[in-house]
């Protein structure tokens, strides 16, 4: 005998005994778990159990009730949640973890319902949103993304299930402190790459073609839409073959509303650093965004699925359909801000 192992044991049958301890060890921490050592007795002086053996304790668990693999199943998502309660199983490749978004969903419905009172038009314009591919391309509103996070939770309430993904700044992605909650609710880096990948997968998403020029808008200039740089978005729906939907969202520049640039900040900090009329006065208060009422409407899709793959790269063509969206966008937007009314009721 060396090693412990018998002299004529093969290697088979050492890989054999292995899986068959593993699976012993396995079934007895599932019976400690939920609690069925008192309703399926084991004796722990026993050897791991034959394949008959095996079998025969499947039969009991059948008979009390119980599937092996539901109960698997049950270890999995329980096991995370008690040893790791602040990350999920079932986090995608982009970060998006849906027990941290069902967690947080409250205070989206508190910020949808109650802070902003988004009121939505042109939901009929979402009726063919299943299974389709979708690009909404919208104004862009303020700095940080509630934007974004509006128009997906505006979308999921129409149809459950469904939530876009919506892209976020470069800088946004790349601080430490805030890049990983955006990505846990949805953000996702705004780059062609990745729109692309989720509109192939048959995933929604949300962008911003004004970029930083629109986020850095001053008050006085708000819900006027800036160039949408080179209409890489025509691009990416005419080879994803999806249908894009326009979106105005107003309310949103109202929530932190942009007095004044300080440019040369920027440049030290690299990150935008805007004056409002809370912030920096009131410090870390003059974060939070103002009550303003919000409403976000839907235009009429634009149907890319249809155009030949070879356009993505004809620039008059995408230059075209560039500026077509954007005045799309720029008339909901005149008529939402005209028939809001009051910025506060």
């Amino acid at each position: 005998m060396k090693g412990g192992a018998p002299a004529n044991a093969t290697p088979e049958r050492n890989e054999f005994e292995e899986l068959r301890n593993s699976i012993s060890a396995l079934r007895e921490e599932l019976e400690t778990r939920f609690d069925l050592g008192s309703r399926v007795p084991r004796n722990a002086a026993s050897p791991p159990p034959s394949g008959a053996a095996a079998r025969d304790r499947v039969s009991e668990l059948e008979g009390l009730g119980l599937d092996p693999i539901e109960l698997f199943e049950r270890a999995r998502r329980w096991m995370p949640q008690r040893w790791g309660a602040a990350r999920s199983a079932e986090v995608d490749e982009f970060g998006l973890d849906p027990v941290h978004l069902e967690r947080v969903r409250p205070l989206l419905d508190f910020l949808f319902e109650r802070w902003w009172r988004v009121q939505v038009a042109g939901a009929e314009n979402l009726e063919s949103a299943d299974g389709e591919r979708l690009l909404f391309v919208s104004n862009r509103s303020g700095i940080l993304p509630y934007d974004g996070l509006m128009i997906a939770h505006a979308v999921e309430r129409h149809h459950p299930g469904r939530r876009p993904r919506f892209l976020v700044a470069d800088w946004l992605a790349t601080l430490p402190f805030l890049q990983p909650g955006l990505a846990r609710i949805g953000g996702i880096r705004a780059c062609t790459e990745n729109a692309e990948r989720l509109l192939l997968r048959g995933e929604a998403v949300v962008a911003f073609p004004e970029g930083r020029k629109g986020a850095l808008k001053l008050y006085r200039d708000r819900y006027r839409l800036q160039r949408f740089g080179r209409g890489g978005f025509v691009s990416l729906a005419v080879r994803s073959r999806a249908k894009v939907i326009p979106v105005a969202v107003v309310g949103a520049e109202e929530a932190h509303p942009m007095l004044l640039r300080l440019d040369l900040a920027t440049r030290l900090l690299g990150v935008p650093f805007p004056v409002t009329p809370t912030f920096p006065h009131l410090g870390p208060l003059g974060l939070v965004p103002l009550p303003a009422r919000w409403r976000i409407r839907f235009g009429e899709p634009v149907h890319f699925d249809r155009v030949e793959s070879q356009r993505a790269d004809d620039p008059l063509y995408v230059s075209r359909a560039r500026e077509q969206i954007r005045g799309k966008i720029q008339s909901l937007l005149d008529a939402e801000v005209y028939a809001r009314g009051s910025v506060w009721r």
